[in-house]
């Protein structure tokens, strides 16, 4: 099922004396998502990631603007009558049901014509538990199972009506590291199997990268960047959106275009040809540099004071400072194979072009340079 949003808004009023000005939660919303994807929604709390959920559920009425689930205008439709399936954060599963019960309880809740047969809707239970792998403990309460456990439970209640849409509310926040990791590939090997058209909310830029085929990265409820993953993080649109996706996080230095050589400090680093924007002939920018975008190099163009190398393995990560960071530390990650390379008190680096990227210092938006 296609989902298409059109200039889609939700305002809050304002509370009382000391809050009077309303608050825009999502601000002109513009987004399709393709029949059959997994749509990753990401950005910080406060977003309005899940906001616009709520209001593609219809648990919100939006201010402004469209929600089409294929051809249907689903904008006005009560939540009960828009076909969706929605997983929240903190499972909202029923404790005084078993498994079976609480995947059950709502197709026991379906009228008229819709209304299925206690067979039919044992059957239909037992496919959703053993899509999710939950088939062997339908006749346990959920005060019985795992996190994970319940975490599937709240994800085969959700499936088990064969949903148009299925919406997942930060369904990973309450487990611990290992269990996050199990469960989104479940998630996504779910979505793969069932071909429902699935929007993801998350905060964890590392989940939603993992798994969707599109991501739509937020701010303040504007949307800042729609792509797939590897495509927003090799080409981010902003500053924002540069910090935001990576782990380690992008470095960020003060930097200055002249003569049409890249400069950070006093390190001429990058010849950067044909800008884009007005050429200023000199202009002072915002450099973007991915950790894996540093060369260990003994006649390297960019000087930086050895803090310390920390081993991870395949790689190892180089921790080192700046003058003209905007942060404390710089943090290269380096394969292992050169380590030998590190030494002393000083390192020097060459920037691969394709990990450097410039931002305007007053607006933050991307500035392309020949190559990009």
């Amino acid at each position: 099922m296609e989902v298409v949003l059109q200039n889609l808004t939700k305002k809050f009023p304002g509370r009382g004396r000391k809050n009077p000005d309303e608050v825009i939660a999502v601000n002109d919303f513009n987004l399709e998502i393709p029949d059959g994807s997994l749509l990753g929604l990401l950005g910080p709390s406060g977003c309005g990631k899940s906001t616009t959920l709520h209001l593609i559920s219809g648990l919100l009425t939006p201010t402004g603007g469209r929600i089409l689930f294929g051809e249907d205008d689903v904008t006005g439709l009560p939540p009960e009558n828009r076909g969706i399936g929605l997983v929240f954060q903190n499972y909202a599963l029923y404790p005084h049901l078993t498994v079976k019960q609480n995947i059950l309880f709502p197709l026991e809740n379906l009228k008229g014509k819709e209304r299925l047969s206690k067979q039919e809707m044992l059957s239909k239970a037992e496919e959703a538990a053993k899509l999710v792998q939950i088939d062997g403990l339908m006749d346990r309460r959920p005060g019985e199972l795992s996190g994970g456990q319940q975490q599937r439970v709240a994800i085969a209640r959700a499936l088990v009506k064969m949903p148009r849409v299925l919406l997942l509310d930060e369904p990973l926040s309450n487990l611990d590291a290992r269990l996050r990791l199990q469960t989104r590939e479940e998630i996504r090997r779910i979505q793969k199997e069932t071909g429902i058209t699935t929007i993801f909310v998350t905060h964890d830029q590392e989940e939603a990268m993992s798994i969707s085929d599109l991501i739509v990265v937020m701010k303040e409820g504007v949307v800042q960047q729609t792509g797939k993953p590897q495509e927003v993080y090799d080409d981010p649109a902003n500053l924002f959106v540069a910090k935001f996706l990576g782990n380690p996080q992008i470095n960020v230095f003060h930097g200055k275009v002249k003569g049409q050589r890249l400069y950070i400090g006093e390190d001429a680093v990058l010849p950067v040809r044909g800008l884009s924007g007005q050429d200023l002939g000199e202009r002072d920018v915002y450099v973007g540099v991915r950790p894996e975008g540093f060369v260990p190099d003994m006649d390297g163009a960019l000087f930086c004071g050895l803090r310390g190398v920390e081993v991870m393995g395949r790689d190892i990560s180089v921790v080192s400072t700046n003058p003209a960071s905007l942060s404390s530390a710089v943090r290269s990650v380096i394969s292992a194979e050169n380590m030998a390379d590190i030494g002393g008190t000083t390192v020097r680096f060459t920037l691969l072009p394709r990990k450097v990227f410039l931002f305007d210092r007053e607006t933050e938006q991307r500035i392309y340079f020949h190559g990009q």
